[in-house]
């Protein structure tokens, strides 16, 4: 045989952006060998007349630290294309971690991400003490390719200790700047911190290093010099202030690494402005941009449950869900919820989220994420003559989610399109792994395919080359991943053949099938044909073939194409 596969007869969306084109794709040794008309036989044939042929999909914004301990599959992000995944955002994660202390990440792990406790210390082995350590255990086969950030939240809690929420001396600093070179140099992938209000301990204190001085950032950004890869990810509440802008460039400056900052409506231009004035002198900020606005789903079994404010509803809150929802649809019991005195929740932004009606939608039966006023609760209840706790109480027995959107939404996804759209931006904020009880855009590859450049009739759709561009070659190259995310010789054969007319997603189901019995939201979806992985078929029509070809990818080991 010439090649280990063939896939003949596809729309070749290679990557680039550039138009799609009709080629057939020849594969050896993990490997694409020929683009074109490939004339020779194959261990494996694959027609894909009428479909698409992309790259695997490349996920840099994930929280999947502690669940490739246990899940090599890599779920859900494995089911919607992605082949490569980032994860040790945002400033969290599991190692370094000192011998006696690993509760502490696990419970800041838990606040800030909303993963269970209970799962992460039965699927963690622990036993690690530095971060090339911690590589060296999850260094094993998975169904697509992982890579790890150094997170300065469990930087700073292994320098500092109990200190670690306070100011940091020179010595902390020096200390936490060698760590940092040494994760690097063992193949930490970036380097990631917190600057986010709404990144707290269970006892309500912001995250270490959430106010971190500039000296501390230009301290860390100092152990790049010592390497020839890596990128660095912030998360900021601070991007329109001089003081963050100013070390944000310095780090940038003397790094000579790619940065990115997690961006939304509210964030403002200039963070913006900044990476167009840098880009200018080949010094690269791109604000990262979701595909959905920040939202959480509410549900009765979810993490976030606006029944709960009501008091009538302690006597039923631990029975089956079934029989929840048929007690919701009894009119003794609705007349009880009716009469309450709702709760006051000690967090005040859930609050605003179980009781601002008219920003909690329905969510919409075509999972578009960008409903209408008529979605509301408000609204439902306006139309239906009803009052809105009747609406919610209509749509839990039905069990449909309540999208709650953070920020000024106004109807409308627009704004993270248009953020999408620019130039400087990339493509990320899944989140895959984490708030697991409140959401799942683990799946947003599929709502950008389906949705954003197929489905969208609210405004304008994306064209399919553009969105393909962002989730592979574009995403890829901020991480130095020059040897995937496009569909031409001599790249990584990772490949998604796609039905692209029926694809789509599943409604949000929750399961219970993280260790403990952890609770996690998933979405399903139709429409890959087949998924490969360094030239193995790992999904065939959504279904795993049982092969692992992927691999932890260790920084500054990429060979470029």
């Amino acid at each position: 045989m010439d090649y280990d596969i063939v896939i003949r007869n596809g729309t070749i969306i290679d990557g680039t952006g550039a138009e799609g084109f009709a080629a057939d794709v020849a594969i050896s040794s993990g490997r694409i060998v020929e683009v074109g008309d490939v004339n020779g036989s194959a261990q494996r044939e694959i027609d894909a007349q009428g479909q698409l042929v992309t790259p695997g999909f490349v996920d840099i914004h994930t929280h999947f630290d502690g669940q490739v301990c246990w899940d090599k599959q890599v779920t859900p992000s494995s089911w919607h294309g992605v082949t490569t995944i980032v994860m040790g955002n945002c400033g969290v994660g599991f190692a370094p971690v000192r011998p006696g202390t690993e509760n502490e990440l696990v419970e800041l792990m838990e606040s800030v991400e909303d993963i269970p406790g209970t799962a992460l210390h039965e699927g963690i082995p622990w036993g690690w003490e530095t971060f090339a350590e911690y590589l060296d255990v999850i260094d094993t086969p998975y169904t697509i390719d992982i890579a790890a950030q150094a997170p300065h939240v469990a930087i700073r809690h292994f320098v500092m200790g109990e200190r670690c929420y306070d100011d940091a001396t020179a010595e902390d600093m020096q200390q936490m700047s060698h760590i940092t070179k040494e994760a690097l140099q063992a193949g930490a992938v970036g380097f990631s911190t917190s600057r986010f209000y709404g990144h707290r301990d269970k006892a309500g204190n912001l995250v270490p290093g959430t106010n971190a001085s500039s000296d501390e950032m230009i301290a860390i950004a100092e152990a790049f010099s010592h390497v020839d890869h890596g990128a660095i990810e912030i998360i900021s509440d601070h991007l329109k202030t001089d003081e963050e802008l100013e070390w944000i460039e310095h780090m940038a400056r003397v790094t000579g690494r790619p940065l990115t900052t997690l961006v939304t409506p509210e964030t403002g231009e200039e963070i913006w402005k900044l990476a167009e004035r840098l880009r200018a002198e080949g010094v690269e900020i791109r604000p990262q941009a979701g595909a959905r606005l920040a939202s959480i789903l509410m549900t009765l079994e979810g993490t976030v449950n606006p029944m709960r404010q009501f008091p009538s509803y302690d006597a039923i809150r631990e029975l089956p869900i079934e029989q929840q929802r048929n007690l919701l649809r009894s009119p003794e019991f609705r007349s009880k919820v009716l009469a309450d005195e709702p709760k006051v929740a000690r967090d005040r932004d859930t609050n605003r989220m179980i009781s601002s009606w008219d920003k909690m939608f329905v969510l919409p039966e075509d999972l578009s994420y960008e409903p209408g006023y008529e979605d509301s609760l408000e609204g439902r209840a306006t139309s239906e003559g009803i009052s809105v706790r009747e609406a919610l109480m209509d749509a839990m027995a039905d069990g449909r989610p309540i999208l709650y959107l953070f920020g000024d939404y106004d109807y409308t996804v627009q704004p993270q399109f248009d953020f999408i759209s620019r130039d400087q931006s990339v493509f990320g904020l899944s989140d895959g792994g984490a708030h697991v009880g409140v959401l799942c855009d683990a799946s947003v590859p599929t709502y950008m395919l389906a949705y954003a450049t197929r489905d969208r009739q609210k405004g304008p759709q994306l064209p399919l080359e553009f969105v393909v561009h962002k989730m592979s070659q574009d995403t890829a190259q901020v991480y130095g991943f020059t040897d995937r995310g496009v569909i031409a010789e001599g790249y990584k054969a990772d490949v998604n053949i796609i039905d692209y007319d029926k694809v789509r997603l599943h409604d949000p189901e929750m399961v219970f099938d993280l260790p403990s019995g952890g609770k996690r939201l998933i979405q399903k979806a139709d429409g890959y044909t087949a998924t490969i992985c360094g030239g193995v078929v790992t999904y065939e029509n959504g279904v795993h073939t049982g092969e692992m070809p992927g691999r932890l990818i260790r920084g500054g080991q990429i060979e470029a194409v």
